[in-house]
């Protein structure tokens, strides 16, 4: 007799990075950095985050964004819903303290809320379910040079001191180690452009070990203050449940809101995606310099919301994909861009 190893469903898709994360997490739990360590490990992770936030700068093609404003309309449908329709969410979960949520948990859930939609994935999805593909990459673009702006200020006008205290010196880090690094990458992006392409796989190596480092560093920072004592696994439940509630809202929101606008199938399409996600990439950089020794709680919420939010979106993209194409849709680049999944 033959014995099958099981399979997950194809539909069921588990990032291997997020075992990496996960894995990162169970080591800081195990092997915390400690006294010189954590001064070592924290001055390593502030330069992976300023490298991090440089990359971004110097891979971004001002052509290519200044060509994606003609679908103007589409941009900032896909803007108010990451940072308009998101953040009022995220200030109505207030409500759920302390009886869902730790004030924590909740501080946590805002800063979700807050961080740009992603690049990667969005345009992953748009292409299975044969939506706008060329509206999604600039549409994730525009969001995350957008969020290394709107997400601080934000999260300084609505987190307040549960965001680990912020101030002008906060601002001003936020200045040195993400927007400086940023606007470096895009003055010199017509010397090394060529060569971040060429190594776009190694590159894309260092970018999720930096991330990895910045988990590392905030969960064992959390680990020393022994700020985990504060999570049950009832907590952690609730949590989840209300992660899941806010997705489908937004996934809602997004795809009829849409329609409403009068956007076409295709045009829906990349703004369902593009406007439901958050940035784990973004969002945990942002965390480690935003939140300090409070880091590993406000990414926590992050975490589970990033896997979630893939496993859902690669079951609506499958579907949509079998929807039959109107004649009428928004953009004829995406029939020709798009593979059929």
């Amino acid at each position: 007799m033959s014995c099958r190893t099981p399979r997950l469903p194809s539909w069921l898709p588990v990032d291997p990075y997020i075992m990496a994360l996960i894995g990162t997490v169970v080591l800081a739990a195990l092997l915390p950095a400690s006294g010189t360590a954590a001064d070592v490990a924290g001055g390593a992770s502030t330069g992976a985050v300023a490298f991090l936030f440089f990359l971004y700068g110097a891979r971004l093609s001002t052509a290519e964004a200044v060509e994606g404003l003609k679908h103007w309309r589409l941009h900032l449908t896909v803007l108010a819903c990451t940072f308009v329709a998101f953040p009022l969410l995220g200030l109505a979960s207030r409500g759920l303290v302390p009886y869902v949520l730790t004030p924590q948990l909740q501080s946590g859930l805002l800063f979700l809320c807050l961080v740009p939609s992603t690049i990667q994935s969005s345009i992953a999805f748009t292409s299975i379910a044969r939506g706008n593909v060329p509206a999604a990459i600039c549409a994730g673009s525009f969001s995350s040079i957008a969020g290394i702006f709107v997400t601080p200020l934000l999260a300084a006008a609505l987190l307040g001191n549960n965001g680990g205290g912020f101030s002008a010196d906060a601002l001003l880090k936020i200045g040195v180690q993400l927007l400086l690094p940023f606007l470096a990458g895009q003055l010199l992006r017509r010397w090394i452009g060529g060569f971040l392409t060429r190594h776009k796989k190694i590159l894309g190596l260092v970018d999720r070990g930096s991330i990895l480092l910045v988990v590392y560093t905030a969960f064992s920072e959390g680990m020393v203050a022994g700020i985990w004592h504060q999570v049950t696994p009832a907590r952690l439940g609730a949590l989840l449940a209300v992660e899941a509630v806010l997705l489908a809202a937004m996934l809602a929101l997004s795809w009829y809101g849409a329609k409403r606008l009068g956007f076409g199938r295709e045009d829906r399409i990349a703004i369902q995606f593009a406007g439901s996600k958050k940035s784990l990439a973004s969002g945990l950089p942002m965390a480690s310099v935003l939140f300090g020794a409070q880091a590993s709680l406000a990414v926590l919420p992050l975490m589970l919301f990033h896997q979630m939010q893939l496993m859902v979106c690669a079951v609506i993209a499958k579907r949509r994909a079998r929807d039959p194409l109107e004649g009428t849709s928004g953009s004829t680049a995406s029939r020709e861009t798009a593979p059929v999944g």
